[in-house]
């Protein structure tokens, strides 16, 4: 089910009003909260409710021998966690991994004159299997490290399984969520404005916006970027920045506001992520979840951060950029591009080191400039089938050719009004929420509805499923 479609309006409506008419039971209303979402990732593949299932037993399992042991040696408890989180990666890794490192395994025996036909399983790669795993590796190394106490068992497989953050995100750590589902929720008036409000919002962003760049724009340029003229090339790289953020920024709005109608509060996910002066500055904006946990799990825990010089720094953000470019998908465009952002941020660390005192730091506007356009020739790398696809996209950015044959004037207007939206008051939604708190709850329904319906006038045929829905 996706979110901005009728079928998923119908599901939400039903949850909402079943959870809080069970709501004088908290264990009720989590059992029911965990039979919606295994409903909702069910209507993708039933079969795969049970690699759920199997997931959340893993890591409830792992965590309460974690525990269970925290008076142990600290190599027996650290043994444990290594052992969950290993069975995390290997179920990660043969569903999303398999067939690339087949296929990379191949290469290398055909290169030494050694081709063998290696057996190749036709995997099919579970929505959201890199969100829920890394949700249960986090919860694990947070047990471990006596920053959180094990949860039940109800509780543990509704963190990995809970409908509005499932398939995309944010990942929503266990010490955020577990301590409330201890509590028998409450909506205010507050959250169900704020919720509403980041609903639309990322209805819009989504139905409008990313759509109509998506199949107006961006899909038919990088299907085949040498038929396409010097400017149609640049145009979709900028639509594509601007698709990404308000494809992926819309999912993450509509999951926060969804939960916070269900009474949960999740973390912010996106903060206006192009007004970023510098890559490192970009990174505490985009995908807040993910960076963060790369930052604390990866980075600091098993890297070590900069705890061990000023060159293992560097080479520790290589690894961890490297790494968060593969979790996104089992194709060399993804490693490089996160090979060029840990590159980049590398080289800030060298010049904030190296640089003269007396040398003044870039006019912020200029930092912005850059940081923007280092980005968007990562996002080529991104968005690119292939890195031959990727290398004919930058040719064709330098050659002269015919006029624009898909560029037109409503995607250069959905191109600005997404570029222009990171300048407006980054706390415009909040105030709009609390004006709208203010109005009787018929009234608010109401004007809910018609904005709803005024945006499915406004979207065009069809929704495309999210683009994170890959990962």
């Amino acid at each position: 089910m996706l979110f901005p479609t009728l079928s998923f309006g119908l599901f939400f409506l039903g949850v909402f009003t079943i959870v809080w008419a069970a709501s004088g039971s908290n264990e009720w209303r989590k059992i029911l909260l965990l039979l919606a979402s295994w409903v909702f990732y069910g209507a993708w593949d039933w079969r795969f409710v049970a690699l759920l299932i199997g997931s959340a037993l893993l890591n409830w399992g792992s965590a309460e021998l974690i525990w269970y042991n925290r008076d142990a040696p600290a190599g027996r408890r650290r043994a444990i966690m290594i052992a969950g989180i290993t069975g995390n990666l290997l179920i990660l890794g043969f569903f999303k991994y398999y067939g690339f490192f087949v296929e990379q395994l191949g290469d290398v025996l055909r290169s030494v004159g050694y081709a063998r036909d290696l057996p190749l399983m036709q995997v099919v790669l579970p929505v959201g299997i890199s969100f829920f795993t890394f949700q249960g590796m986090s919860y694990l190394a947070d047990v471990h490290a006596e920053r959180l106490a094990p949860a039940r068992l109800l509780d543990v497989t509704l963190l990995m399984s809970f409908f509005p953050h499932l398939v995309a995100g944010p990942i929503v750590r266990g010490s955020d969520l577990l301590p409330q589902f201890e509590e028998s929720p409450r909506l205010t008036r507050d959250m169900a404005s704020m919720g509403l409000v980041l609903i639309v919002w990322g209805l819009f962003k989504k139905a409008v916006v990313a759509s109509e760049l998506s199949t107006g724009l961006v899909d038919p340029v990088f299907f085949d970027p040498a038929a396409h003229s010097r400017l149609d090339l640049v145009a979709a790289a900028y639509g594509y920045a601007v698709q990404i953020y308000c494809d992926f920024s819309a999912y993450s709005d509509m999951a926060i506001g969804i939960a916070a109608l269900l009474g949960y509060r999740f973390p912010l996910n996106f903060n206006q992520p192009y007004r970023a002066a510098s890559l490192q500055e970009f990174w505490r904006r985009w995908h807040i979840s993910l960076s963060s946990w790369l930052r604390d799990y990866l980075y600091i825990d098993a890297l070590g951060g900069s705890r061990k010089g000023f060159a293992r720094q560097c080479v520790n953000l290589m690894v961890t950029m490297l790494l968060g470019g593969l979790w996104h998908g089992a194709k060399w465009t993804f490693v490089i591009w996160g090979g060029l952002h840990g590159g980049v941020l590398a080289l800030e660390r060298i010049w904030d080191r190296i640089r003269p005192p007396s040398l003044p730091r870039l006019p912020r506007v200029l930092g912005i400039l850059i940081t923007f356009h280092v980005v968007l020739v990562g996002w080529i790398f991104f968005r690119a089938e292939s890195f031959d696809a990727a290398i004919a996209y930058f040719r064709g950015l330098g050659r002269a050719g015919a006029d624009s044959a898909v560029l037109t004037p409503l995607a250069c207007a959905l191109i600005v009004f997404g570029m222009a939206i990171h300048f407006t008051p980054a706390d415009l939604g909040q105030k709009l929420a609390l004006k709208l708190r203010l109005f009787p709850a018929w009234a608010l329904g109401l004007l809910v509805g018609i904005t709803i319906l005024i945006i499915d006038v406004m979207r065009f045929e069809g929704v495309a499923p999210f683009i994170y829905y890959q990962f």
